[in-house]
């Protein structure tokens, strides 16, 4: 067995890491089954198969269930699950740090920036009409503020770094960056009314649920595009394991690389945010989660790994989120915080020391 820094190059290993892979594809497959079977409503698994097949079912409600409600709900959570877990990966290559995660530069609180501009600064008009009219999750009004609120703070940071060489000190900038977003959030939440904090803070739970079936289409195809983007990189990501000094010895342009980086992770971690709201811990956990599973910091592997654990992980939540049974709907971003946090204790208790990955 051959290894460069962490990096697995053995033949045989790389082959039995793909057969997990295949493992980690049918635990998904069959998780989207049972997110898109389970509900409130109780519904035959054989009708559920015969629409999911294109069959015809003789109760016409559950077919609109399953395929106006569940369906997208269930992909939304794979595709969520897949870009924040890509989103995480990359920085905490980059940076080399364990804790980094896709909110690290401040795209997830410049979104919320976005939004908070139009619940709470734009008024009681535009607060009814994107809300009441629309809903939180299937306005495109909130849609957009978010993208644009994320694209400002992505602005800032890909200027700030032509300027800055050492990927620590833009570390802590995107935390300088998120933590001035959300202060000027809290300020407009202390100067809004009630109702519009509360439909923020609604806002700020995450949904599954609020994606129509054209919003979807777009998500799949930004989703689908950065996690591509990201396993073409997969050699650029191996080389920044071995530190920059030795990766500008090999000829790779390190700010061409961060800038390509930042900006995929931007638009994956924005992306999100605007369509689901602010989802946190699946992009942290996953990448350690993925490491500890298959033992490998070989991006080839671990890019479309963590596009799986991740879809899981989200579908794991979303199935819990539900109450399976019930008419309770618990929000998604405790949830994800629920198993998310757990995750990463046990990983740190296991393997003692994380570094070892960067």
């Amino acid at each position: 067995m051959k290894e460069v820094g962490n990096i697995v190059l053995d033949t045989p290993r790389v082959h039995l890491k793909w057969q997990s892979i295949v493992w980690l594809a049918l635990l998904l497959l069959l998780l989207f089954l049972l997110d898109v079977g389970l509900g409130s409503v109780k519904i035959p698994i054989s009708d559920v198969f015969k629409t999911l097949l294109g069959r015809p079912i003789d109760n016409e409600a559950w077919q609109a269930i399953i395929l106006k409600i569940r369906l997208p709900r269930s992909i939304t959570a794979i595709l969520a699950g897949a870009a924040l877990s890509i989103g995480g990966l990359q920085m905490q290559t980059l940076f080399r740090n364990p804790l980094a995660g896709p909110s690290v530069l401040g795209i997830t609180a410049g979104a919320s920036l976005g939004v908070a501009a139009v619940m709470l600064a734009a008024g009681s008009a535009t607060t009814a009409f994107s809300i009441h009219q629309l809903g939180i999750g299937g306005s495109w009004l909130i849609i957009i503020a978010a993208t644009l609120g994320g694209a400002l703070v992505l602005i800032a940071i890909l200027a700030i770094s032509f300027k800055i060489r050492d990927n620590v000190v833009m570390l802590i900038v995107g935390i300088m960056v998120a933590n001035i977003t959300i202060a000027i959030v809290s300020i407009w939440q202390f100067f809004s009314d009630p109702e519009q904090i509360q439909e923020y803070i609604l806002w700020t739970f995450g949904s599954l649920g609020g994606v129509t079936n054209k919003q979807l289409g777009v998500l799949s195809i930004i989703v689908s595009l950065g996690v591509l983007f990201t396993f073409f990189l997969s050699k650029t990501l191996n080389v920044l394991l071995l530190g920059e000094n030795y990766a500008q010895s090999m000829g790779l342009n390190i700010r061409r690389s961060r800038f390509m980086i930042i900006g995929v992770t931007s638009l994956l971690a924005g992306a999100i945010t605007g369509f689901c709201g602010p989802i946190g811990f699946v992009g942290i956990a996953v990448p350690h989660l993925t490491r500890s599973f298959l033992n490998t910091s070989d991006h080839r592997v671990l890019v479309p790994s963590c596009v799986l654990v991740g879809g899981i992980l989200m579908l794991l939540c979303d199935i819990i989120s539900q109450v399976p049974g019930s008419q309770t709907v618990l929000p998604v971003n405790a949830v994800t915080a629920m198993i998310g946090s757990p995750i990463v204790i046990w990983i740190i208790i296991k393997r003692r020391n994380l570094k070892s990955s960067f």
